[in-house]
Formats: C-alpha cells, structure tokens, sequence
C-alpha cells in the first residue's frame, strides 16, 4: 500500500470557510439584512429588527480598525455577522472586556456566548473558625 503512495501527490486542502452553504466571501459583500436570511429564526428576528444597530456596530468597528484603536463592546446580544469575523473585540464580561478573536464559526452567535461571566470556583482551605476545630484553637 506504501508503494502506491509514492508516485501519487497527496494534495491537502484547508478547510474553506463556509456558513450554511455560502463561502465567506460571498457573505462579507451581503446587506447585514441578507445575511438575516442565513440565519436561524431566533438570530433571524433579532437581526431584523435590529439590523441599524447591527449595522451602526459594523461601522464603529470598522472606523476603530482604521484608527488603532481598540474596539470594546457592552453590546453581548448582538449578533456576529460575515463583517466583524477577523476582528479582535473586548466584550465586556460584567467586570472587564475580554479580548476575543472573531471566527468564521461563531456566525450567527451572540457576542455574550463567548465572554463567560462566571469564573471556575477554586476552592481553598477552610478560613480560620470555619470548622469546629479552628474555632477551639481560635480561644
């Protein structure tokens, strides 16, 4: 078997970026409303009827890419369109913007999906009077 391997070239492809059936070129020159299309029916009504939000977001980010500046976001419902995808963005997480790099796979997501609020617990030792024998060597 290795033997008919070496005289053919394996040719290895990277994935293509592809959301429901469209590549993501294609989506990038979409109207952020023909995009909705794409779109499940919850995101679907979302962006439809917040399409000038979405639109005016998409504008401040682009505007901020131009300038340096960082963008930041407190807006964690709104919904990742083809445009914002490449951009790093600080989503505000309830205490501090997370830095998050915008992917081809998280269209259709809510920005919030990505900046968890809630930390892992990591449980330490008992505080002093916590038990019932700290609290004996506390007297």
């Amino acid at each position: 078997m290795a033997d008919k391997m070496k005289g053919k070239e394996i040719e290895v492809k990277s994935k293509e970026m592809i959301y429901r059936g469209e590549k993501l070129d294609f989506l990038k020159t979409l109207d952020v409303r023909e995009f909705a299309k794409y779109l499940n029916a919850r995101c679907r009504r979302s962006v439809l009827r917040n399409f000038d939000v979405v639109e005016k977001f998409v504008k401040r980010c682009e505007e901020s890419l131009k300038t340096g500046k960082k963008i930041k976001t407190h807006l964690r419902d709104m919904i990742v369109v083809p445009k914002i995808v490449g951009m790093n963005i600080g989503i505000h997480n309830g205490k501090n913007f997370e830095d998050i790099s915008i992917t081809h796979e998280m269209l259709g997501h809510r920005l919030g999906e990505f900046a968890l609020t809630r930390k892992k617990v990591a449980h330490g030792e008992a505080g002093l009077g916590a038990t019932k024998s700290s609290a004996a060597a506390k007297k």
